[in-house]
C-alpha cells in the first residue's frame, strides 16, 4: 500500500505486533499472573475507595503520596526515588527514548524479554544479542567482550530472566556493571523479584550507572499496569524530562495505594505461589522425557526430550484441552522443544499436570 510505505519506516513495517492470545475458556498459564485475587472484604474497601476517585481531574502528575509509599513499602533504599510508568513495558520505552542518541546501541543476553529488542528498534536504536550459556548461565566473557566493542548506551540484565528463570550470578552482574562504566546504564529487570527473594535494590548506592526497574504486576496487581524504577536521582531526572504527564491513571494510583497498605497480603500470596513452584517442579520432574529448568520466578521453563513429542505438537494437544501455557521453542535456538508455564493454585498446577500428561501420551 503506497501511503503506508510512504509514511511507515521500513524498520516498523518489517516488524510483527506483540500477539497476545485469546484465553477465554482456558485454564491460563501463559503470562505469569498471581492466580489469587484480594480477600473479599478488602475487594469491597477498594470497591469504595475508587467510587471515591475523581475521574473527571487529571491526576497529580508528581504522583507523590504513591511514590512514597512504593518506596516505603518495596524496598527502595532511603534517599532515592522512582519514576513510574504504565508497566515496565513504558520503562523500556522511556529509557529507550532518552538514551537514542545517533548510532546508540543497547545491549542484552538472550533469550530474554522480548520488549528490550523491540523498544530500542522503536527507538531507532541498535539492539545487541549476546547469547546465554546453554545452561542459561550469563557468558560473562561474551557479554564483556561485546560491551567493549559497541559501547551500549544500556545493557539489560532481568534479575531473575525471562523467559528462563534463572537468576544470573551476582558477581558476574557486577563485573558487567563496572565494565560499562559511565560510558552506558545497566537496568536491572526485577519484575520477579517477589519470587526470587534476591535484589540489586540494597545496592543502588554502590553503583552510579544502574536502575532497578519493578513492576507490581506479578504481585497480583498486572490489571492495574503500574512499574517503577529506581536510580541516581540526576538520572531519574532525565528520565522523567521524557515520560508522559499523566502516565498513570487515577484509578491505577488509587488502586496502588490501597494495596500497598496491606502489603502483607501481597506477600503471603507469593510465599504460597514459591511453594507450589516447588511441587509443580518435583512433579514435572518425575514425568519422562521432560527436563525442568531451575526457577527463581513464578513460572517454569520445560524442555522436552527429542523424539514423539516436540513443544509444537505438546503446545497443540493442551490448547485441545483447553490449557493455555506459552511455546517458546521458537523464541531462540536456545529454547528448541521448549515450554514455559505459569505458576498457579495446586488446582491449577493439577489441572495442567493432568492435561500434560495426556498430552505427553496421545
Amino acid at each position: 500500500m503506497p501511503l503506508i510505505e510512504n509514511i511507515i519506516r521500513p524498520d516498523v513495517r518489517a516488524l510483527s505486533a506483540y500477539h497476545v492470545p485469546d484465553s477465554a475458556g482456558f485454564v491460563k498459564l501463559d503470562a505469569m499472573e498471581n492466580p489469587y485475587t484480594l480477600p473479599e472484604p478488602l475487594r469491597a474497601e477498594l470497591g469504595r475507595r475508587l467510587a471515591d476517585v475523581a475521574m473527571n481531574r487529571y491526576p497529580v502528575p508528581s504522583y507523590a503520596a504513591l511514590k512514597t509509599k512504593i518506596c516505603d513499602k518495596l524496598g527502595v533504599p532511603a534517599g532515592f526515588d522512582v519514576v513510574l510508568g504504565n508497566g515496565s513495558d513504558e520503562l523500556i520505552s522511556i529509557i529507550s527514548i532518552a538514551c537514542a542518541k545517533p548510532g546508540a546501541k543497547v545491549l542484552a543476553p538472550m533469550p530474554g524479554f522480548v520488549m528490550y529488542a523491540m523498544s530500542a528498534r522503536f527507538a531507532g536504536l541498535e539492539f545487541v544479542g549476546v547469547p546465554l550459556k546453554p545452561d542459561f548461565s550469563l557468558d560473562k566473557e561474551a557479554m564483556l567482550a561485546a560491551i567493549a566493542q559497541h559501547k551500549p548506551v544500556v545493557t539489560y540484565l532481568a534479575y531473575p530472566n525471562n523467559p528462563t528463570g534463572n537468576l544470573f550470578n551476582a558477581d558476574d552482574m557486577v563485573e558487567i556493571i563496572r565494565a560499562v562504566g559511565d560510558t552506558g546504564i545497566v537496568v536491572i529487570d526485577e519484575a520477579y523479584q517477589p519470587f526470587a527473594q534476591s535484589s540489586f535494590m540494597p545496592r543502588l548506592s554502590e553503583f552510579s550507572n544502574i536502575v532497578v526497574m519493578r513492576t507490581v504486576s506479578k504481585l497480583g496487581l498486572a490489571g492495574i499496569r503500574l512499574g517503577y524504577m529506581a536510580a541516581d536521582a540526576a538520572l531519574l531526572a532525565e528520565f522523567d524530562k521524557v515520560r508522559p504527564p499523566y502516565n498513570v491513571n487515577v484509578l491505577t494510583q488509587a488502586a496502588a495505594e490501597f494495596v500497598l497498605d496491606h502489603a502483607d497480603v501481597l506477600d503471603a500470596q507469593a510465599e504460597n505461589l514459591r511453594a507450589e513452584r516447588a511441587k509443580l517442579a518435583t512433579a514435572l520432574q518425575a514425568l519422562p522425557g521432560i527436563e525442568v529448568f531451575p526457577s527463581a520466578a513464578n513460572f517454569l521453563l520445560i524442555r522436552l526430550a527429542a523424539g514423539k513429542n516436540n513443544a509444537d505438537s505438546v503446545f497443540s494437544a493442551l490448547l485441545d484441552r483447553k490449557v493455555l501455557i506459552k511455546n517458546v521453542g521458537k523464541m531462540h535456538p536456545l529454547l528448541e522443544n521448549c515450554l514455559r508455564v505459569t505458576v498457579s493454585t495446586p488446582e491449577e498446577n493439577q489441572l495442567f499436570l493432568d492435561a500434560l500428561k495426556a498430552s505427553l501420551a496421545s
